[in-house]
């Protein structure tokens, strides 16, 4: 069953083509070679340095967005793959763990790799400040001109699904910056920011989506929009790539989505899953489910609200 946010929100998405409208760009085939076929269509051509926002995946995890299959991509535009350390232990929350990490998953064997937050942090604006400040950065972002958010789209424990507002935000945040939006602007300090006083006190569910909305913002509008936006659609676990432990995918393959407006292509994954009708060995009902559990779906519906894109959209079938 669709949760009321998600049926409010597939109410707005009626009318394909309207002015106005992102287009989001759809193809069912997973391959090199279709990645960079939904990359030319969105018809940006990159300025400068280009960062490709990915997540290398924790130790243990097999989901992650392999190097094989990006290559293509990342040599088009003469990318440098970037991250940042996470902020809960792990194979990849300081820079000694991620490396290896790094290498073991083999991206830095085929890539130019930057650990944006190696050597420091900065602070970027944050438009809406309703929970946050500023968002807290790998300092080495101010290296690139232009980002591909090459995002894998599936589920996450904590914010209910990841996908490229998920990897704006939590994704391009220092350890600092992910304990920040993790506590709604309560701590930046790691160390403490899943401890008994924030766990308990605070925040809300919704508070915490707010604030990953904000920070998407924050790092869309430090690059005046020079961003695109992919999500690819595999190995849709219940469990995030940051999880060493992930549960066996429930649901087939679905694609590739892409657009200029991140909102847009998060809803429009939203809706392919919501929408599908699921089988024997095929099956959505675990993913919906944990996505309704954390409330996910309502991250798009602030993230328009606050400007940084819309729930519409016109897809558009590259297979047709």
């Amino acid at each position: 069953m669709l949760t009321l946010a998600v049926m409010t929100v597939m109410t707005l998405v009626t009318s394909f083509g309207a002015y106005g409208q992102a287009k989001v760009y759809f193809t069912k085939e997973i391959t090199p070679e279709s990645l960079v076929k939904i990359y030319h269509a969105l018809g940006v051509e990159p300025q400068g340095r280009v960062a490709v926002k990915i997540s290398t995946g924790e130790g243990g995890n097999n989901h992650y967005l392999k190097p094989t299959l990006i290559r293509n991509l990342v040599e088009e535009v003469n990318g440098t793959i970037v991250e940042c350390c996470t902020a809960y232990g792990g194979t990849r929350q300081d820079p000694k763990k991620h490396w290896e990490t790094i290498h073991a998953h083999g991206f830095d064997s085929i890539f130019a790799v930057d650990l944006m937050d190696e050597f420091g942090q900065i602070r970027i604006p944050v438009k809406d400040q309703k929970h946050l400040k500023y968002d807290i950065v790998g300092e080495h972002l101010t290296n690139y001109q232009f980002m591909i958010n090459l995002a894998h789209f599936k589920g996450h424990a904590m914010g209910g699904f990841g996908g490229v507002l998920k990897n704006a935000s939590i994704g391009v945040a220092s350890t600092a910056g992910k304990a920040y939006i993790h506590t709604a602007g309560k701590t930046d300090d790691a160390s403490i920011a899943w401890g008994p006083k924030y766990l308990a006190a605070g925040p809300t569910q919704d508070d915490f989506l707010e604030s990953m909305a904000a920070a998407a913002q924050a790092v869309h509008n430090y690059f005046n929009g020079q961003v695109v936006y992919i999500n690819v659609m595999n190995n849709m676990s219940v469990d995030c790539d940051c999880d060493g432990h992930p549960a066996k995918p429930e649901l087939k393959d679905m694609g590739i989505m892409a657009s200029t407006d991140p909102v847009a292509l998060d809803q429009a994954c939203l809706d392919k899953v919501f929408n599908y009708q699921g089988k024997p060995g095929d099956d959505n009902k675990p993913l919906i489910n944990r996505i309704n559990r954390q409330h996910g779906t309502y991250i798009t519906v602030y993230a328009a609200q606050i400007g940084l894109g819309s729930t519409k959209y016109q897809l558009v079938d590259l297979d047709k």
